[in-house]
């Protein structure tokens, strides 16, 4: 039953989400379009190989699925919109349409909030913590105006991380497990996952000895587990192996022709390398006898210059997959660490989640620069009770998080609304969540108030100075954006580790 605050709560959600219809909106608007083409129009055995249009379906069954179920309503609203060969269809019906769709998925998410708030006792911080995640500049801006259905997805993550805050760890995993066949970047935090629920529910001790290990009550809720597991991924996968197109999906679900950076600006620790080699190259060019020569098998239009899938460097070594892959997997360990060697409570788990989706966002290999959201979501839950040290790190993260979105929203007719939205949504923020009674923004040090503040100077550099301000320069914005938020975002997964584990945390 909702009551006067959540229905005030939800009507001020979809005003704001409505508002946004006129705005600009991205080719992944086209992307979605299609795939409501491919599954109204084709049948089953032809969504994966579809590829009249370059935006071919490449998102898990379960999405799949999904995007049919809306192509019905979509055929009655207008059907246009399902005709597979209407590429670049953008009617005023259709615009309509697709924005409706992202407002009435996303309340996914709102039901999860309020379950959340619930599990938390109903405290004012859960309400306030609840209100920012489901108004947050990374929803607004990714879904809304550039468009996507994250909200959707999210809203089935915190259901399982509220699961698992409730003590049912089973149905939390089964919820997961039907998240990767909505979205496989979820994978990046499947790790914390997999240790909480192999240690703390498949795990079950003797109670007359709660050092014993009782093999038969283990064994029975672990094959309990991956009975659930596979049933899920059967009936998500498992037309596609009878029909003998598991690898044509694979291909579509993981493209790993793409180059290092999705975009320069996508604020990880990628970008920073970047960076690094193209001060590297100035270096060599004016001062030669201190810095390291170009290498002779390297371009100097290297990713450095903000180019999608060009990842090749002009003096430091390039990057491969399988470093990245390392890297992550060393990045993982923090998060892995927390269920190994700390008492595994489900708060402990989100935790773990977060560090993973660090891990994976900041040393991952063609990462997007809207994963940063899929760190914020679970962070966001942890604001509902946080340590201070915790509280500053949402606040330094979230701002250069979303911050980082900026570019996203590129046309100067937006210039005013993400202005607004990241204004208003980060003062709320510094000033409504609490620790021990200190707002966020009395919480942070002085340096953090100094770097949080400079986002107003970056702005005004990259969004409101005049493009001659950067003669031949013109990636210097994005450089700019990446390198500084980048710098926020690793600083906060490093403070996070120590506070996580090293912290007097229970």
């Amino acid at each position: 039953m909702l009551g006067v605050n959540d229905l005030v709560f939800l009507g001020v959600g979809i005003g704001v989400k409505l508002l946004l219809w006129p705005a600009y909106h991205s080719t992944d608007f086209e992307v979605h379009r299609n795939w409501l083409a491919i599954t109204h129009s084709l049948p089953v055995s032809k969504w994966y190989f579809e590829g009249r249009s370059e935006w071919t379906l490449d998102y898990p069954p379960f999405f799949a699925w999904f995007e049919w179920a809306l192509s019905h309503l979509a055929y009655r609203w207008d059907p246009r919109i399902v005709d597979i060969d209407n590429l670049d269809y953008s009617a005023l019906s259709c615009v309509m349409f697709q924005r409706l769709s992202v407002v009435v998925s996303e309340l996914v998410l709102f039901a999860a909030l309020k379950r959340f708030v619930k599990a938390s006792g109903g405290s004012d911080q859960a309400h306030i913590a609840a209100f920012l995640g489901f108004l947050s500049p990374g929803f607004l801006f990714v879904d809304h105006v550039h468009f996507q259905y994250n909200g959707l997805l999210f809203g089935i993550l915190v259901y399982s991380l509220v699961f698992a805050l409730e003590g049912r760890s089973l149905l939390s995993g089964i919820t997961f497990a039907a998240l990767l066949c909505f979205k496989h970047i979820f994978m990046y935090i499947a790790p914390a996952y997999f240790f909480y629920l192999l240690l703390h529910y498949c795990t079950v001790y003797r109670r007359q000895d709660s050092r014993m290990l009782d093999i038969g009550a283990s064994m029975l809720r672990l094959l309990k587990l991956g009975s659930c597991v596979v049933i899920v991924f059967g009936i998500a996968f498992g037309p596609f192996v009878a029909m003998g197109q598991l690898s044509q999906l694979i291909s579509r679900l993981f493209p790993f022709k793409r180059g290092l950076c999705h975009a320069y600006w996508a604020p990880n620790f990628w970008a920073l390398y970047s960076f690094a080699d193209r001060l590297l190259i100035v270096g060599s060019r004016f001062s030669p006898g201190l810095f390291p020569a170009l290498r002779a098998d390297a371009t100097v239009e290297s990713s450095t210059r903000g180019l999608v899938g060009d990842s090749a460097f002009a003096v430091l070594p390039d990057v491969s997959p399988a470093a990245t892959f390392i890297a992550t997997l060393a990045a993982h360990i923090p998060g892995c660490a927390l269920l190994l060697f700390r008492r595994r409570t489900p708060a402990r788990f989100v935790q773990a989640v977060v560090l993973c989706a660090f891990a994976s966002f900041l040393f991952g290999w063609h990462v997007h620069e809207k994963a940063v959201i899929l760190i914020l979501a679970p962070l966001g839950l942890l604001v509902a009770a946080p340590t201070k040290r915790t509280l500053r790190m949402f606040a330094v993260l979230s701002v250069s998080g979303y911050y980082s979105l900026l570019p996203l929203l590129f046309g100067a007719q937006e210039l005013p609304i993400k202005a607004t939205i990241l204004l208003t949504w980060s003062l709320c923020m510094l000033g409504l969540l609490k620790s021990n009674g200190n707002s966020a923004w009395r919480c942070l040090t002085v340096l953090e108030k100094t770097y949080v503040a400079g986002h107003v100077l970056l702005f005004l550099l990259t969004e409101v100075a005049p493009s001659w301000l950067f003669g031949q320069m013109q990636f210097l914005p994005l450089v700019l954006v990446s390198v500084y938020t980048a710098l926020g975002i690793l600083y906060s997964w490093l403070e996070l580790i120590y506070e996580l584990l090293f912290g007097n945390q229970a």
